[in-house]
């Protein structure tokens, strides 16, 4: 089945909305500039109280390693997505540091990588590889789709790399138009499920991963 993640949580209601609708993941933004930004300690009395079985995703813009890994083991987050530059991270490898125990997921932006001439074997391996339609200025959370009919080709690269988990302006009216198109192993949700920003809609939220699990192959 495909990976369902459920981004921007900023309180305990919206987080189990989305458990009990069938998400995979929770994203847990810690971006100061973002309008879903959650305070590290308000997310681990949020993280405390859902299953384990849940994954929870910490997310990230240009944070160093060290930052992480306190944060990380604070909330107790079981994974991270950090949102870098295809460029910083075949230049720097180390700013993708793996913690023992962690999922470990990039966000790229999808128009950074139209205009790349190759990619390169990013040099560690990854749990997945998050394509959102971000801009420098908004890393994601734009509530924007990009090209997905144009992005196919590196797409179908990408996930030579790793899973590919396809962000960025996803709604439940056109979830499934992406998953046909890209066939992707996860998506990534979080302006397309909300009341307004921080806030998610559980109508939403419920339409949203009903639309994806009746896209999903059917097995026999």
């Amino acid at each position: 089945m495909t990976w369902v993640k459920i981004c921007g949580i900023t309180n305990l209601e919206d987080a189990w909305a989305a458990v009990e609708a069938g998400a995979d993941a929770l994203g847990f933004v810690f971006y100061p500039n973002s309008p879903r930004y959650v305070d590290p300690k308000a997310a681990r009395s949020i993280v405390e109280a859902l299953p384990a079985s849940i994954e929870k995703i910490g997310v990230f813009v240009d944070e160093a390693p060290e930052a992480l890994a306190g944060i990380a083991q604070r909330v107790g987050l079981t994974g991270l997505q950090l949102h870098l530059e295809l460029s910083r991270i075949q230049q720097e490898p180390r700013s993708l540091v793996p913690l023992n125990g962690v999922k470990q997921y990039v966000a790229l932006r999808v128009h950074g990588l139209l205009h790349s001439e190759s990619l390169v074997p990013l040099g560690i391996e990854l749990d997945g590889i998050v394509l959102d339609s971000g801009t420098l200025l908004e890393p994601g959370g734009t509530g924007k789709a990009f090209d997905w009919e144009r992005s196919r080709f590196w797409v179908g690269r990408i996930k030579q790399m790793a899973n590919v988990v396809v962000a960025g302006g996803l709604t439940p009216a056109n979830v499934r138009r992406a998953m046909r198109i890209l066939e992707p192993w996860g998506v990534d949700v979080a302006s397309g499920v909300e009341a307004r920003p921080g806030k998610k809609d559980p109508e939403k939220v419920r339409a949203f991963i009903a639309a994806v699990r009746d896209t999903d192959p059917k097995i026999p």
